[in-house]
């Protein structure tokens, strides 16, 4: 028997995820911004506060500091069309949906996602998100989020693809998800043979905050991708209380690794409204990358970003490691750079 999605904080208190003592408050937060948990995150909620964190709803989220934005990365003021964000030149962002299968409590488009929010793209909707990719030919990659669109059934995925495909000018479609990890037997083999294109390269990029998230079920979902010839890559949004820590990073960007997901970002987390508890600074951010630097091989350093409020995009963020004449080793170290001749 099928167990049922979470989507109250009565259900989650009574899965004893959360206090009853706190229902009145969380009955507020779930007012303002959608609650859901699958069975598998609720099973690892249980037993991963890390997880938990990431999921349940906290009376926090009624409190929003003063920098905090409903859009905070400015995706409405690039959205020249409903469903596309169009904010570099050579790819867009389309967003069939904006349902998930689980709702972050950091999510930066937590005003636009859940039952309140902006819901799929009708078919005149997406018509015309299509047409705006076909008339640039300077889009290169589609970048197809959400919500998540792995939550579509393998009949819509296909339908979207055949569109993509026969844009030419498109030779990439790369598609943002958490389904591998939230609800792992939704990859099925039909699902993954929906994502596949002709004529395209297409990637899948996988969220994933705590290494508790790769259970053996989300490895072999994501094996089920990547032997289908899809490549993967990884983001991870830092957060305080759940993977502030270089041995949790570590963990989680090897067990990336060991799944063949090549970690790609790791987010700075946005001034979405009532996040505030679950974000860190951009100081002890750069110190877990020099952290991470020193303790794991190459192919375990995601790129520090933030994308920076408005819409203005991405920029790294890492730490620095070279300056006037001098280069830091990954423990701390400093060098001289080029190297001072012997006898100076």
């Amino acid at each position: 028997m099928n167990r049922p999605i979470l989507r109250t904080p009565r259900a989650l208190a009574e899965a004893g995820l959360v206090d009853r003592a706190q229902l009145p408050a969380l009955e507020q937060v779930a007012a303002r911004y959608a609650v859901a948990i699958t069975p598998d995150m609720a099973d690892l909620a249980a037993t991963t506060p890390a997880v938990a964190r990431q999921f349940t709803p906290d009376a926090a989220e009624l409190v929003s500091a003063p920098e905090e934005l409903a859009d905070p990365v400015g995706d409405a003021a690039h959205s020249p069309v409903t469903g596309i964000v169009h904010r570099y030149p050579d790819r867009v962002l389309l967003k069939p949906t904006h349902t998930c299968a689980v709702y972050c409590r950091f999510c930066f488009r937590r005003e636009m996602v859940g039952p309140q929010g902006l819901g799929t793209l009708s078919p005149a909707e997406l018509d015309a998100a299509t047409a705006y990719i076909a008339a640039r030919p300077q889009i290169w990659e589609v970048i197809v989020t959400g919500g998540d669109p792995l939550v579509l059934s393998p009949r819509r995925l296909r339908a979207l693809m055949a569109r993509l495909s026969a844009i030419g000018h498109v030779k990439v479609v790369r598609f943002h998800t958490r389904m591998p990890v939230v609800d792992p037997a939704a990859i099925t083999p039909a699902l993954v043979a929906a994502l596949n294109s002709p004529t395209q390269a297409v990637w899948v990029a996988l969220h994933a905050n705590h290494p508790a998230e790769l259970t053996p079920q989300a490895r072999a979902a994501c094996a089920r991708i990547v032997d289908a010839g899809l490549p993967m890559v990884s983001q991870t949004v830092l957060l305080r209380g759940v993977n502030d820590d270089a041995a949790v990073l570590d963990a989680l960007m090897r067990a990336f690794v060991e799944t063949r997901i090549k970690p790609y970002y790791l987010h700075h987390g946005d001034l979405a409204p009532g996040t505030a508890h679950l974000r860190t600074t951009v100081a002890e951010g750069q110190a877990l990358m020099r952290a991470l630097r020193g303790r794991a091989s190459g192919l375990c350093q995601p790129a520090y970003v933030l994308d920076i409020p408005g819409g203005a995009g991405k920029a790294p963020v890492g730490p620095v490691y070279y300056a006037d004449g001098a280069v830091q080793d990954p423990w701390g170290g400093t060098h001289a750079y080029p190297p001072r001749p012997c006898g100076d």
